[in-house]
């Protein structure tokens, strides 16, 4: 496989905060890039780390929710995911997310892919996980920021919501792109 020598990290000459918040900080910088230029006003976004499971249950039916999302302004079906708490281990807090968004439990979860979901102005990490043999154990344990609907989907069905874009978070179609890919989904 082919390998690549690490780059320098650009020099940060100021540093300031501009929004603080629990999900999300926004910093600004000075920074001087290798080759010498620098750049007045970069943005930096820093959130949490979040985590996602493309989770199939015993009976090969893919897990995925249905919500609003505020920024796309309207429905966006997606995989079971949420934020990565601090003291957390990604997949401590992909099975966490499973139950608590759909109410399943799955026999076995596996690392799928690990991403920098937007690298250009954001710190963010997204762990993907696949799990498999999921039963429903419980019912959806929704915070009060939260407002989704579990769906359930034919294994033979899922790449078709990509194709005809039901399914539009760019980072959850790598996921399902790469599970596919690999084989693990049939």
């Amino acid at each position: 496989m082919r390998q690549f020598e690490p780059l320098a990290a650009w020099e940060i000459i100021t540093d300031t905060a501009l929004i603080s918040r629990r999900w999300l900080e926004v910093r600004e910088q000075r920074v001087r890039l290798r080759n010498g230029n620098e750049i007045e006003q970069f943005h930096l976004i820093n959130g949490p780390h979040w985590t996602a499971v493309l989770c199939l249950t015993s009976d090969r039916q893919v897990v995925l929710v249905r919500q609003y999302r505020h920024g796309l302004g309207g429905a966006s079906l997606e995989l079971p995911a949420g934020v990565i708490e601090p003291s957390e281990a990604p997949i401590d807090a992909a099975h966490r997310e499973l139950l608590e968004e759909s109410g399943f439990q799955a026999a076995a979860m596996e690392p799928l892919l690990a991403t920098a979901p937007e690298p250009s102005r954001s710190s963010t990490l997204a762990h993907f996980f696949f799990a498999s043999g999921a039963q429903q154990v419980a019912a959806q344990q929704l915070d009060h920021s939260e407002d989704m609907e579990v769906v359930l989907v034919p294994v033979s069905e899922l790449l078709e919501l990509v194709d005809n874009g039901q399914i539009v978070h760019a980072a959850h179609i790598a996921a399902i792109l790469l599970a596919w890919r690999r084989g693990l989904l049939g």
